[in-house]
């Protein structure tokens, strides 16, 4: 066990005792009011009124039946409430802590720069050979699919990096069905050959395996053999000059490194609402998740690409025919070719590739870094059926994964027992399976229906106390992004039925659990900051029937409990929560690009 991870466990325990001393120091902590029936009604008898019977026996069904399995679903979201805000806690305290420490990995890894420094340019032909071999080769991959608006951006910003050119390789994978974009791409690299890059264009002849079968196939090439590290880009991915010169040392230095991840900065997050919302949700996620994930159990989910305009296909139906299809992967990391290869290298058995990938690796005793200082420019999904589909598969392949790698974890001899229980417990039940269940059933479903029935008891400090918990831990690593949390409330409110819906299908590996994602990109022309946007905008896909048929059902809760008080008034944020459904269900968030497909 080594002192990161103890430090982790110790952190853990602290958070989880904090949140029970302030649940005990303010009463909220309170099970002895388990249910009430309440008698309301109760007492009219047969006689009483012409069609009473009716009431009588919904009132007793309703005390008898329906409140009691209520309060069992009541009870098990309280559990899972407090176990996502212990982990929530606990995320952003060894955030918080790890900034006031002025911690950073150089104090755990050995990093050492190259050529005298960053600044320095590596590639400069004074330096001759024999300062060039002292810098590792490496291939950067760039693996693309149809990718016409910004396939230049990343091969220009790749070929732009400082790094001898003689211990570069550029493997530019392509992918491409349509045969002028191809040729677009292929002249790109031709070009960019012309002025002395050692760039290589690679096709195949099928698309077995998306980009996670292309990323497979680049590895198999005789000069991929000769690199000791790849690094991966996505298309819309614009790495800085500087990046190599940053990463490498750090898996030079320290042998038991697998891979260095960038932070991503994103080129559209004040386009509209929706990347504003998804710049908070990630902030959260790179500045609390991936930081004490890092800090403490050298560990994190190697992250995936963005994606745009999406539609859905099976992984059984490969072939050309099937339009735009690709897949979630990691891209602006770093990883050390013996550790691909120990872990088994890139599979296709579910959705999220990278995640795999990176679990594989930690159970062969690997660890990971996370710069969090480093950043990459990327894009966000711009229109709301984009970020769900891409949500969809998130979850959906991270709860599948779950799924498979239970009995490999648990026998795994090369990790600590502590590790085993963050992988397990943290970052596959809690951030895969608790989090969209609570965050529905709870907020969508339990506390809109109680408000019909009297008899169920809603603690205070689950329904106000821990949502209020969860606000603030967000908002500490999230201080510049407080003005849209309101919004994002909202938004994750919508967003937990399609994350819930995703986690059961790969838990269960129903019928749409193994699903291929399109990925379009839209470039850096289409955001201009000097066009305004409006936040809210219709596009011209068709109405949303879950989100619809979510907010009349809100509304009606919301409505039922204006006209007809009872122990708890909760139509304020009922009849808000039912307005973000039904403007969702108009798809009234995002931008709406000419050239988008929907």
């Amino acid at each position: 066990m080594e002192a990161g991870e103890a430090a982790g466990a110790v952190l853990f325990l602290l958070a989880a005792a904090v949140s029970l001393l302030a649940a005990v120091s303010t009463g909220a902590l309170d099970f002895t009011y388990l249910v009430t029936v309440v008698g309301e009604g109760s007492s009219t008898s047969p006689g009483s009124g012409g069609g009473a019977w009716w009431r009588e026996a919904w009132v007793g069904a309703r005390s008898r039946a329906v409140a009691p399995a209520l309060q069992v679903g009541v009870w098990a979201c309280m559990v899972m409430s407090v176990m996502l805000v212990v982990e929530a806690t606990y995320n952003s305290a060894v955030s918080v802590a790890a900034r006031l420490v002025g911690w950073r990995p150089e104090r755990r890894f050995k990093w050492e720069p190259l050529g005298g420094g960053a600044g320095a340019g590596a590639g400069d032909e004074e330096k001759g050979e024999a300062a060039a071999a002292a810098y590792p080769m490496v291939m950067v991959q760039i693996p693309m699919y149809n990718e016409l608006e910004v396939y230049k951006l990343s091969i220009g910003a790749v070929c732009g990096l400082k790094w001898p050119k003689e211990r570069l390789i550029i493997q530019v994978l392509d992918d491409s069905t349509d045969a002028f974009i191809k040729n677009l791409v292929e002249l790109e690299c031709e070009d960019w050959a012309s002025k002395g890059l050692n760039i290589k264009y690679a096709t195949r002849s099928g698309r077995k395996g998306f980009k996670a079968g292309a990323l497979k196939k680049g590895m198999e090439w005789d000069y991929a053999k000769q690199c000791e590290y790849v690094a991966i880009f996505d298309a819309d991915f614009q790495p800085e000059p500087d990046f190599l010169l940053r990463t490498v040392p750090f898996l030079m230095h320290n042998q038991n490194v697998a891979l260095v991840q960038a932070r991503w900065v994103f080129v559209n997050d004040r386009v509209s609402l929706l990347t504003r919302i998804q710049k908070t949700f990630l902030d959260y996620h790179f500045k609390a998740e991936q930081e004490a994930g890092s800090a403490t159990f050298a560990f994190f989910s190697f992250n995936g690409a963005h994606l745009d305009c999406s539609c859905f296909i099976s992984q059984k139906e490969h072939g050309d025919s099937l339009l735009n299809t690709g897949t979630l992967l990691g891209t602006a990391g770093v990883w050390r070719t013996e550790a691909i290869n120990d872990a088994g290298g890139w599979k296709d058995r579910t959705t999220v590739e990278d995640m795999d990938l990176a679990v594989r690796a930690t159970l062969k005793g690997w660890k990971f870094i996370y710069l969090g200082d480093l950043r990459v420019k990327s894009e966000l999904p711009s229109t709301y059926k984009a970020y769900c589909r891409q949500q969809f598969r998130w979850s959906c392949g991270g709860a599948n994964l779950f799924r498979k790698m239970i009995w490999d974890v648990l026998v795994a001899k090369k990790v600590s027992s502590l590790k085993k229980i963050y992988i397990l417990y943290s970052f596959f039940l809690v951030r895969r399976v608790v989090a969209p269940a609570v965050a529905f059933i709870l907020y969508n479903v339990i506390i809109p229906v109680s408000v019909m029935i009297p008899e169920l008891f809603l603690p205070i400090w689950g329904v106000a106390y821990i949502p209020t918990a969860l606000l603030i831990v967000t908002a500490i690593r999230n201080p510049e992004n407080l003005h849209t949390v309101p919004l994002w409330i909202l938004f994750e409110s919508v967003m937990s039925m399609h994350r819930l819906r995703a986690a059961v299908a790969g838990l269960l590996q129903l019928q749409e659990f193994n699903q291929w994602i399109v990925t379009k990109k839209v470039g850096n022309n289409a955001f201009d900051e000097n066009n305004e946007t409006p936040l809210l905008q219709k596009s011209r896909k068709r109405v949303n029937l879950p989100e619809i048929g979510l907010s009349v059902f809100l509304i009606f809760c919301a409505s039922y409990n204006l006209v007809f008080h009872g122990k708890n008034s909760f139509y304020i944020n009922l009849y808000l929560q039912g307005l973000a459904f039904f403007l969702l269900g108009l798809n009234c968030v995002g931008t709406l690009p000419d050239h988008c497909c929907f």
